[in-house]
């Protein structure tokens, strides 16, 4: 009975992590981070590199967290890390102050004076709704 119930609590575990981790990515795909950065720097022929390089990082990350793998780093390749880091949070948080720039934009072209908070509403409303309507059906 033991080992139904822990194997039922891992593929739980195991099930739940690949959906977070899913939205991750689904997230940053969304805000266009890698192709933004790859036409930036004019590499985008490694784009696919770059994007294998980000699904790579994650996997083994949640490897990593999930196991409590011990790393014993130099502190350089420390601080690279918390580098790269930072550079990807950084990214990550100007990509998305991007994907909030376009609701003056929005409010400007529809020429709405009044009820701007209903359409906020609306907004979320309609992305749980579809959230909700995909996860259950």
């Amino acid at each position: 009975m033991i080992l139904i119930k822990q194997a039922a609590m891992a593929f739980l575990g195991l099930c739940s992590g690949l959906t977070v981790a899913a939205g991750v990515f689904a997230f940053i795909t969304m805000l266009g981070i890698i192709p933004r950065l790859a036409g930036r720097t004019d590499t985008a022929r490694y784009i696919y590199q770059y994007e294998n390089a980000v699904i790579l990082g994650g996997t083994l990350g949640n490897i990593w967290i999930l196991f409590g793998i011990p790393l014993r780093l130099s502190a350089v390749l420390v601080c690279l890390f918390g580098l790269f880091a930072g550079i990807f949070v950084g990214c990550l948080a100007m990509a998305l102050a991007e994907m909030l720039r376009a609701f003056p934009i929005m409010v400007n072209r529809a020429q709405l004076k009044e009820g701007f908070p209903i359409v906020v509403l609306a907004i979320a409303l309609g992305k749980m709704t579809g959230t909700l309507f995909q996860f259950f059906v």
